[in-house]
């Protein structure tokens, strides 16, 4: 806004300065005095007549309701971008006028620039909309009621004598009554739900799908190790019934070696003892011939010299006569019996 000062050395004269954004139109007893945007001067408030119109973009936020085709009530939410192009002009038609002692607007143009863009914006959405659908409207409405509105606006001849330009329309959304938009939503809604839970499923199959693989794999390996285990044992099998084969065959070989080990020894042993005892019996019969033709009283010789090798030792030895006549009378009667002594007679 204008910045309006006094001065004590002046006082019946006040001094404004306007913003960059601000074209001020001072008239001076009904004369132009001073025009532009970012001026600065001295007035007399009591001959003076002060306008300030804005020359930077403006927005119009706008919110209407129609109906469609099938008779259902919607709202429009748009915005209109808009900017005075000629300000002189502007303040022919629209009571931009400020108060000269404070600087602010005597009325509120701004409010009736706004009131005028929304009527004017307003009229050829509604029409554009009457003639869709609600799912049309809600579907693909935005673009052409967006076309429509800056069509109307760029081609209307009162926003040109008031000096306005619409730079930009945009429509925010379309939407219809709470109610209604949940009801159009629950289809969607249950698409949407219906899809998570054939993903879910769909999840659980592939993760079911997966298990049983796994525990396919675990059976066949399973399978496998117990076959190799199985061929693992045969061969363990017939490992031990070779080795033990082997062994007895072995044994055998050993025990029938031992046999003829035995056998030789036992045969070798007999041919000794039969050649030592028919050696002996050899030797017996030479010794028992060769006493044949020897003397009775040689033989008794013999035959106590041998007894003496086998007596005892005997230190002292009484020999008493009935002792001797006893001995020799038994040894009378034994040479009396002894087949040798026959034999000689």
């Amino acid at each position: 806004m204008a910045d309006v000062t006094r001065s004590i050395f002046v006082p019946i004269a006040r001094h404004l300065r306007a913003d960059t954004n601000m074209y001020i139109h001072h008239l001076r007893n009904g004369a132009v005095a001073h025009e532009g945007a970012g001026t600065t001067f001295w007035f007399r408030p009591r001959t003076s007549a002060l306008s300030q119109v804005p020359l930077d973009d403006r927005e119009q936020a706008l919110l209407f309701h129609a109906r469609t085709s099938d008779y259902q009530d919607i709202t429009v939410q748009a915005t209109i971008t808009y900017r005075i192009d000629d300000p002189t002009l502007a303040t022919t038609r629209i009571d931009f006028g400020i108060d000269p002692e404070t600087g602010v607007w005597n009325g509120s143009p701004l409010e009736v620039l706004g009131g005028l863009l929304t009527e004017l914006a307003q009229q050829p959405a509604v029409q554009r909309l009457a003639e869709m659908t609600m799912l049309e409207a809600l579907a693909v409405g935005v673009t052409p009621v967006r076309d429509e509105i800056a069509s109307a606006l760029a081609n209307d001849e009162r926003l040109r004598e008031r000096g306005l330009a619409v730079t930009d329309v945009r429509v925010v959304a379309i939407r219809v009554e709470a109610e209604l938009e949940r009801a159009l939503q629950t289809g969607t809604r249950e698409q949407v739900q219906q899809d998570a839970d054939r993903a879910t499923f769909e999840r659980r199959a592939l993760a079911v799908e997966r298990e049983r693989a796994i525990a396919e794999n675990e059976l066949k390996t399973q399978i496998e190790l117990a076959r190799r285990e199985e061929e693992l044992v045969g061969q363990r099998g017939q490992n031990e019934r070779k080795r033990a084969i082997e062994q007895a065959a072995a044994d055998a070989i050993a025990s029938e070696a031992e046999a003829a080990r035995r056998r030789i020894q036992v045969e070798t042993e007999s041919e000794a003892t039969r050649l030592m005892g028919d050696a002996e019996a050899g030797a017996e019969q030479a010794k028992y011939g060769a006493y044949k033709d020897v003397e009775t009283a040689v033989i008794l010789g013999l035959a106590v010299q041998e007894l003496a090798k086998n007596l005892p030792n005997i230190d002292n030895l009484t020999i008493t006569p009935d002792i001797l006549t006893q001995l020799l009378a038994q040894l009378g009667g034994r040479s009396s019996t002894d087949p040798v002594t026959k034999e000689a007679a």
